[in-house]
């Protein structure tokens, strides 16, 4: 096992958060396992307990780690990055090896307010269908998604039972609507109480909120809006260096 070294210029608990990063990575310490105590660690790599505990809590803040008040400090469950795709929750569930499930919270024809109008593209009062689904993973609650869609664009859409069914497969094959272009928001909140209960947080969890709008041809098919568990989630991109001009 790798040790403190007291002559590097990085700082002690740096180099301690990247000891336990590598037990954890090489699965020494696997999702689950308890770490050793404050105490533990102390002993082992001659520390302060103040300095093993600012290591343990940036690993916390980071995700890497989760504590149970009266029993310790555990392994967490790695994140999942969120795709920056136009694709479904269920494919993209299933890409990652897990297996999606979905429950349905509401099932209803809307009129479209002024504000859905503009965003979907259609007139004021129009039939709108609105679905709201608690979205899972391997049984795990992770996001609560509410669509919007045209009913001129899915005229029975309400007849089809969507329980651990892909919305965007179904649009596809019966309606033809294959999702081919989209637009993405994604803002940081704060859980509403009932939202909360449903994706099993604490009052006041952060939440990544995205909103997106989902075309088919050209034509706005979609208004999803979606509430994400932040701290099963992270966001993952590429860089790339502006081009200068000459």
């Amino acid at each position: 096992m790798a040790q403190i070294d007291p002559d590097s210029p990085v700082p002690k608990y740096f180099q301690l958060r990247e000891i336990v990063l590598d037990l954890i990575e090489s699965n020494e310490l696997p999702i689950g396992a308890a770490i050793p105590s404050e105490r533990e660690l102390c002993q082992r790599f001659g520390l302060s307990r103040m300095t093993v505990r600012q290591a343990v809590d940036h690993l916390v803040s980071e995700g890497r780690l989760h504590r149970v008040p009266g029993k310790g400090t555990f392994v967490a469950r790695p994140k999942i990055e969120l795709a920056l795709q136009l694709t479904s929750f269920s494919d993209d569930m299933r890409a990652r090896g897990m297996e999606p499930g979905s429950r349905d919270l509401d099932r209803r024809v809307v009129r479209a307010s002024a504000h859905l109008a503009r965003e979907l593209g259609i007139q004021p009062g129009d039939p709108v269908h609105f679905i709201e689904r608690l979205r899972t993973a391997d049984g795990e609650p992770l996001s609560i998604e509410r669509a919007h869609i045209p009913v001129v664009l899915a005229p029975d859409l309400d007849d089809y039972d969507l329980s651990g069914r892909s919305l965007y497969a179904l649009l596809e094959s019966r309606y033809g609507l294959v999702l081919d272009a989209g637009e993405l928001t994604i803002d940081g909140g704060i859980a509403d109480p009932s939202d909360a209960d449903l994706l099993k947080l604490p009052r006041g969890g952060a939440v990544l909120l995205l909103q997106r709008r989902s075309y088919s041809g050209g034509v706005c098919a979609e208004l999803g809006v979606s509430t994400y568990r932040a701290d099963r989630y992270q966001l993952r991109t590429l860089l790339e260096i502006p081009t200068r001009r000459s």
